[in-house]
């Protein structure tokens, strides 16, 4: 699996928010639940739940989100709108 860190480079220094709506609507498009995006992931669906509401502190990691653009083809502004604040820290 080929990833290109330089669409998660150029984020450096940006805040991360997940935008729970369009990740949801992305996840209905494919017929996907939650639960098989933690599947996916490798994660229980609890910790998954707590990355997609950004509680105890859970983020997803950079490999995680390029498992998802992968996986739902998401293009590089798809993946900004998802998980990036554009506001850099």
């Amino acid at each position: 699996m080929e990833y290109h860190w330089s669409i998660l480079k150029r984020f450096e220094g940006a805040v991360m928010k997940v935008n729970k709506n369009l990740l949801m609507s992305v996840l209905k498009k494919y017929g996907q639940t939650q639960k098989e995006l933690a599947s996916l992931l490798g994660l229980s669906l609890s910790r998954t739940n707590a990355k997609i509401n950004e509680k105890q502190g859970a983020q997803f990691t950079q490999i995680e989100i390029m498992t998802i653009k992968e996986r739902y083809g998401l293009s590089a502004q798809e993946v900004d709108s998802i998980f990036f604040d554009r506001k850099v820290s």
